[in-house]
């Protein structure tokens, strides 16, 4: 399949302009999408437009990442109620490195074909700009009634809840048609892509080409990523699931893809993996007919974590996950980081102990009923030995005369103590 006919089967298609689909026909074809670098890390709301560029990369095309340094200074009123934290300079800079970083992992920058991606920052170009050369020589090609036409505008103007909208952030639309004109002219960009809700920045932007230069310019956008229920796709109680693995461990990053829907994972396992779409098609016919064994998750949630963290990584995920339901051993609980130890562990009861009082041995019975309150007495600790209930870092504890010392910590502060099957508590050494 051509570009648009797969981003067409994945259901990765919500606006396109009358002649893309033949631009890209013709060959090589130039096209940039925009990250906000309000953070040095991308988070799994990047990832459609990061699966977009793997694509059009993969079709022959070249990709070219803009980040906001300009735009980010401003703050795009699209889809928000109010104004966002502004950045300096040297903020942006450093999460423009991050952000490629992490990029580079899919997305080639560095080979000499001539399709190699390349990362630019529209501050570069935008810094030269003084005030009224810019009003004077960009801002006399669009109207201020197109630009209040816009549904990003009408929005947030007609929001009983908005607090109207700002006039850095009305020019927003204009600064972002700047790039695409700065892109097509020395660049040959000739193809702007976004999300739904950029369809009026990237339409401007077309307009202002035709307008001033007189070239053709063309866009593309992709629905909104939300779940099933309505709610927002990459948000999770604790906030956002990033691509850093240490704002959010390769372990969470798997789980958060295995806890997906049904519906869901047939959706994201289209947008979000690059499998072939006979796989994909034989993959949900599997699901299907056995939905217990929950293929079509553990499939997803595979390729996406080694499609961001490798191939390691999601086997020590894929460990982790045993630890709580398979039949996962100390060496497992060793193998794994602290960042993984923790989230696999959260939210399970935590009792603390003095350092000193484990370098001198703790008796389990006292471990468990004094040093701790994981049983409420001395006699249920004894009774709970005595049924073979008790275990220490996933170990079973053979009787009362065990001591509990230095060699049962993990990382150097844990022991991990269980009574029966799912009782898990979390003992951490201070």
């Amino acid at each position: 399949m051509n570009f648009v006919d797969e981003l067409k089967w994945r259901g990765m298609i919500h606006d396109i302009m009358p002649g893309t689909e033949e631009l890209l026909a013709k060959g090589q074809t130039t096209a940039y999408v925009g990250i906000d670098p309000t953070a040095d890390s991308l988070h799994v709301g990047h990832l459609v437009s990061v699966m977009m560029m793997k694509h059009f990369q993969m079709a022959g095309h070249k990709p070219i990442f803009i980040i906001g340094g300009a735009t980010g200074m401003i703050g795009d009123p699209s889809g928000k109620s109010q104004e966002r934290n502004l950045l300096d300079e040297e903020t942006i800079r450093k999460n423009m490195a991050g952000i490629k970083a992490q990029l580079s992992r899919f997305i080639d920058f560095n080979s000499t074909a001539s399709n190699a991606a390349i990362m630019l920052n529209n501050y570069d170009w935008m810094k030269q700009f003084s005030f009224l050369d810019f009003i004077r020589e960009i801002g006399k090609h669009i109207t201020v009634n197109y630009m209040m036409a816009k549904d990003s505008v009408k929005k947030r103007l007609s929001s009983e809840s908005a607090q109207g909208m700002s006039f850095t952030e009305f020019t927003y639309q204009l600064v972002q048609g700047y790039d695409f004109l700065h892109l097509r002219k020395n660049y040959g960009c000739m193809l702007q892509m976004g999300g739904s809700d950029q369809w009026g920045n990237i339409t401007t932007g077309g307009e202002l080409i035709r307008r001033k230069e007189g070239l053709d310019a063309y866009g593309l956008t992709w629905p909104l990523m939300t779940k099933s229920d309505g709610k927002k796709f990459g948000k999770t109680e604790s906030g956002n699931i990033w691509l850093d693995p240490e704002r959010t461990s390769p372990y969470k990053f798997y789980q958060f893809w295995l806890n997906t829907t049904d519906e869901d994972a047939a959706r994201y396992v289209k947008i979000f993996t690059i499998l072939p779409p006979a796989r994909i098609d034989a993959l949900i016919a599997e699901h299907r007919e056995a939905p217990h064994l929950r293929k079509l998750q553990k499939t997803l949630a595979k390729e996406i974590t080694c499609l961001i963290h490798g191939e390691e990584a999601y086997n020590l995920a894929l460990e982790a996950s045993q630890i709580l339901f398979g039949n996962a051993t100390s060496e497992t609980l060793r193998k794994i980081d602290e960042n993984t130890f923790l989230s696999v562990f959260e939210g399970v009861p935590q009792y603390e102990i003095a350092a000193a009082d484990l370098k001198a041995g703790i008796s389990i019975v006292d471990f468990l009923a004094d040093k701790t309150a994981i049983m409420s007495s001395k006699g249920e600790a004894r009774r709970a030995l005595k049924s073979n209930a008790i275990g220490i870092n996933k170990e079973k504890v053979q009787g009362e005369e065990t001591i509990i010392g230095e060699s049962h910590l993990i990382d150097g502060k844990y022991i991990l103590a269980q009574s029966g099957k799912k009782n898990y508590f979390l003992v951490i050494v201070k």
